[in-house]
């Protein structure tokens, strides 16, 4: 017998955290549009980026954000796939021609989570402790409290990390609570984050629905997973980030909140060193404005050159 024609088919990268985001967007699907599980096919794809984990390297080494998507963005535009399900902020500011993100589902905590098996939080640490990141941002906010911590590289998916921990390879390292919320490993945290002081990357905790831009009818397939409040706060956030460059090689922290038909959008950027740091602030209905001002009121208090000087 033939095998049903599928509903739809889903890209997604083959990490347990991505598998898992995918097979919640599969439920969501199925669910708005009454029809069976197994008739939305997954089909996992291998990007640069999880190839390149082996290598330790940070992701402005390798290219910048966009090796997570690639191979999926390709995917898409060859019809091969419908949707491509993605972690936002893995999401570059500037997408391939033809792909839009079109629906968010609802947010997750937005915080990071300090982890350690020997400390309780990062000003317990011993002096000239190792931080296991190869995130920049998380690099330069930790270095910001404590510049003595010594950044051990840091990559692999959340089990790979948090088994890193248990081996010795670092003395504390920081996740999104998303991801450990989503693989329900959130009692690994040793500590949560205030956001207001360490603020998370721009789009995090977000799940993201890409699709052909001229597809009406994908389109009108994932409309119904899409969360107004979070596709507000996502599209402030990334484009606070086009302003400030859209890439891996600068840190940037993004904090948004919406209260009725406002958002307020918090952002920062800081020096890889963290030893010096810039804040904006401001609230508006239009997302797009939104982050276009907080990202120009960034610049303007860094000055002109400040990409090229604290870019690696």
């Amino acid at each position: 017998m033939q095998s049903p024609t599928p509903f739809a088919r889903i890209g997604t990268r083959g990490s347990p955290l991505a598998l898992a985001q995918a097979r919640l967007v599969r439920h969501l699907l199925a669910l708005a549009h009454g029809v069976a599980e197994d008739i939305i096919e997954i089909e996992v794809f291998s990007t640069g980026g999880d190839r390149s984990q082996a290598e330790n390297t940070t992701l402005s080494d390798i290219g910048g954000k966009g090796v997570f998507t690639k191979e999926i963005d390709e995917a898409l535009l060859s019809g091969r796939i419908d949707i491509g399900v993605h972690s936002s902020k893995d999401v570059a500011t500037g997408m391939p021609e033809g792909i839009i993100l079109a629906a968010f589902l609802e947010r997750e905590d937005v915080r990071d989570a300090f982890i350690s098996v020997s400390v309780k939080d990062i000003d317990s640490l011993p002096d000239g402790a190792r931080f296991g990141t190869s995130s920049i941002r998380r690099a330069a906010q930790a270095l910001r409290l404590r510049p003595d911590l010594r950044i051990v590289p840091f990559r692999g998916n959340v089990h790979t990390r948090l088994q890193k921990l248990l081996d010795g390879v670092a003395d504390a390292t920081l996740l999104a609570l998303a991801g450990l919320n989503r693989l329900e490993e959130a009692h690994r945290a040793t500590t949560i984050l205030d956001p207001d002081h360490f603020m998370p990357a721009p789009a995090q905790g977000a799940i993201g629905l890409a699709i052909r831009r001229d597809d009406a009818h994908f389109a009108s397939i994932v409309a119904p997973l899409d969360h107004g409040p979070t596709h507000a706060t996502i599209a402030a956030e990334r484009s606070m980030l086009a302003v400030l460059d859209g890439s891996c090689r600068t840190p940037v922290g993004a904090l948004s909140r919406r209260e009725g038909d406002i958002l307020t959008l918090k952002g920062e950027i800081l020096s890889l060193d963290g030893q010096t740091s810039f804040r904006a602030e401001a609230s508006n209905a239009d997302p797009i404005r939104l982050g276009e001002k907080v990202g120009r009121d960034l610049l303007a208090q860094a000055g002109p050159d400040w990409l090229s000087r604290w870019s690696p």
